[in-house]
């Protein structure tokens, strides 16, 4: 875990993204995504390093799926530290963000509150 490169606009964890050895991230100018990345021109035009800084409940561009949605629903009410902490012990349990390319342990919910509990425990 490369937790100093912390979580993306839109709360995705780039600090556990198999890309993050390339990826310069959201605010590099070098993401490839930039010129159509809705959250990314939202958050900046809103003044927002992050979408979970908003007070929308907004489920725009990637919000509309659910691990950014209820990566950024953690942080809203447990802080980025908490995210970070827990993403980082259920590494430590086995937990992997990515592992079938850009999909993981953390992938295949369909439930926000399912995701936000596994997150929490590391158990489904």
């Amino acid at each position: 875990m490369k937790r100093e490169l912390g979580v993306s606009r839109c709360g995705l964890a780039c600090c556990l993204c198999s890309e993050n050895t390339y990826c310069s991230g959201c605010d590099s100018g070098e993401c490839p995504d930039k010129d159509w990345c809705e959250n990314r021109k939202c958050s900046i035009e809103k003044g927002f390093n992050h979408c979970y800084e908003c007070s929308e409940n907004c489920r725009k561009g990637i919000l509309s799926k659910i691990k950014p949605y209820s990566f950024s629903q953690f942080i809203k009410r447990y802080g980025e530290e908490r995210l970070l902490d827990c993403l980082e012990e259920n590494e430590k349990r086995g937990i992997l963000y990515h592992k079938d390319g850009i999909n993981g342990d953390y992938d295949n919910f369909s439930d926000v509150e399912q995701l936000i509990e596994f997150i929490l425990t590391g158990k489904r």
